[in-house]
């Protein structure tokens, strides 16, 4: 090799180790970047020269420089995020639920029941006493509130990861649009697979939406030999080299409560996941609020209906002068135990207890409910034409929007009526002289007659007055067995609830804790592969400096002995 040709293969050097010197600094530079990939030079040997039967090498060629990633770890990386992303908002639906029962305090559910049932509980020293039972009554109207606040507060969370959803379904799209566009520029630049170096800048990008997009939605990101990534999510392509497919938020009513889901706009199917923050979001708001707003109806519907069972069997103080029925029925001639009624009425019989407030002389009629599936079941319009027949009161059927109940008014200023005695359970089951209204958590209350006039509240049994059977019946019924739900009580109907929802937080908390401590070691694994080490790079680039330096001695050295030659 002649003189020049060194000073050739010596300046090839100086031109790779500098190029070796600012990749190293692109590097350190980018250090705190998020989803910056690492980027290294890759260096080959120059083609050889043949003089005669000698072959001499020319040096070093930089054929590429290529972003450092493990195909492999970086989906164990978007897996791993994808599935933290779906256990954390279920963590933080259970937390809101912990903090919205507020077991601690002592305005939660199970501190007003108990408080309800010990006004109950004073009313048995002093019957007599209408502020006693005014007392009892507001105790009530505190813990209708307390199921309003559950209710309200738990729909208001659900609307909340509603508009999550709606977010993230614009987000995805975005996405679609940002990786099919880098998708045709990195094609571009690499040719298609030619070209030795990495569209290092934009191949960053595009992995940094594709991480992204795996917390969203778990995908699966397949990469062609034209330096082309492709989407998949459940068998569904989302994004196909430079086109994708774009996604929409649709509602559907369920249960009182709207519910927004993605669907894939093409096809009109639903988009297909199991993992993501888009699952966590709708199992949180579909398992976990949803399933809690359930347990909560079934308590409240429970309480509700056995309370005012116990409640319209008995007698206040004072009677009254009319009183419509709470819930109606779509057919007033079926049979009550088939017209739809929320609670539905058995075979039995009650009492109407009409009294004259001048003589003070109460008339008692029973009331008979066939409901023994035979002929001839009692219906709804049955049973106000013999209620209708009792001397002293009077009964009207009411239909609006094809929906039936009626009315029972007192025939006079000085005539009152109650019920008692009721084995069919269908005065609590139409809503007729109970104490709460409502058959759900966010509809309960005290009925308003209830309210104004508290000295109507039943606490005596087969005659108006101030004995206290059916307040005491009534007082003891948080601890009493039901029979409805296999002999379980009121309180541990809570306690199931309330441990139930607990115990189901701490759960999800040790997934997610779980969760994050696999997805921080895999991350370790992938930064140690793709993150810049500040050490590392430092030593590289003493390598280049030093292989610049020994480049540009051997310059200067042929340099000098051509200089000799020619002087020769």
């Amino acid at each position: 090799m002649s003189l020049s040709g060194t000073i050739q293969l010596a300046a090839n050097s100086l031109l790779a180790q500098q190029i070796g010197l600012q990749v190293v600094g692109n590097n350190i530079a980018n250090a705190a970047t998020e989803g910056y990939l690492r980027q290294s030079v890759d260096f080959v040997p120059a083609p050889a020269q043949e003089r005669g039967a000698l072959r001499f090498g020319l040096g070093v060629r930089v054929q590429g420089i290529t972003s450092e990633i493990n195909h492999f770890v970086q989906d164990r990386a978007r897996r791993a995020a994808s599935d933290l992303a779906a256990a954390e908002p279920q963590e933080k639906a259970y937390i809101a639920l912990e903090g919205i029962l507020g077991e601690l305090d002592d305005t939660d559910l199970s501190s007003l029941l108990n408080r309800f049932f010990a006004g109950l509980n004073d009313i048995l020293a002093e019957p007599e006493n209408v502020g006693v039972r005014s007392l009892a009554v507001a105790q009530g109207e505190a813990v209708a509130n307390e199921l309003n606040r559950l209710d309200q507060h738990v729909r208001q969370r659900h609307r909340d990861l509603n508009n999550e959803v709606i977010g993230i379904t614009g987000e995805i799209n975005n996405l679609f649009t940002q990786i099919t566009k880098l998708n045709s520029q990195i094609v571009k630049l690499e040719g298609g697979g030619l070209v030795a170096s990495d569209a290092v800048g934009l191949r960053d990008q595009r992995e940094l939406a594709l991480s992204r997009l795996a917390e969203l939605i778990d995908i699966q990101a397949v990469e062609d030999s034209t330096g082309s990534t492709s989407v998949f999510a459940g068998g569904d392509f989302l994004v196909l080299r430079d086109r994708h497919r774009d996604v929409k938020t649709v509602f559907t009513q369920q249960n009182g409560l709207t519910e927004a889901n993605v669907q894939i706009v093409q096809t009109e199917s639903a988009l297909q996941f199991s993992s993501g923050k888009l699952a966590g979001l709708t199992a949180a708001r579909d398992e976990v609020l949803k399933g809690f707003l359930e347990e909560v109806d079934e308590f409240a519907q429970t309480f509700i209906f056995e309370f005012n069972q116990v409640h319209s069997s008995g007698l206040g103080l004072a009677g009254n002068s009319q009183l419509t029925t709470e819930f109606a029925v779509d057919n007033p001639d079926a049979a009550l135990d088939e017209a739809g009624l929320l609670f539905t009425p058995q075979n039995g019989s009650f009492q109407v207890k009409v009294r004259n407030l001048q003589t003070n002389v109460t008339e008692t009629s029973d009331i008979r409910v066939d409901l023994n599936g035979l002929n001839d079941d009692t219906s709804l319009r049955d049973l106000a034409n013999a209620l209708d027949a009792v001397e002293g009161i009077s009964t009207s059927l009411i239909t609006v929007n094809d929906q039936t109940n009626f009315t029972v008014t007192a025939d006079g200023p000085h005539l009152e009526f109650d019920f008692a005695n009721d084995s069919s359970g269908s005065l609590a089951a139409l809503g007729l002289a109970t104490f709460f209204t409502g058959a759900s958590a966010g509809a309960a209350a005290v009925r308003l007659e209830l309210v104004e006039r508290p000295e109507t509240l039943a606490t005596s049994r087969n005659e108006f007055g101030e004995n206290t059977e059916n307040a005491i019946q009534l007082a003891g019924l948080l601890d009493q067995p039901l029979a409805s739900r296999g002999g379980a009580t009121l309180t541990s109907l809570y306690d199931r609830l309330a441990g139930g929802t607990i115990q189901a937080s701490a759960m999800a908390r040790s997934v997610a804790d779980g969760l994050r401590v696999f997805q921080q070691t895999v991350e370790g694994e992938q930064l140690a592969i793709s993150g810049v080490n500040i050490d590392e790079e430092a030593v590289q680039m003493i390598v280049y400096q030093r292989s610049f330096q020994a480049s540009a001695r051997l310059i200067a050295t042929a340099s000098e002995l051509l200089e000799l030659l020619t002087e020769l």
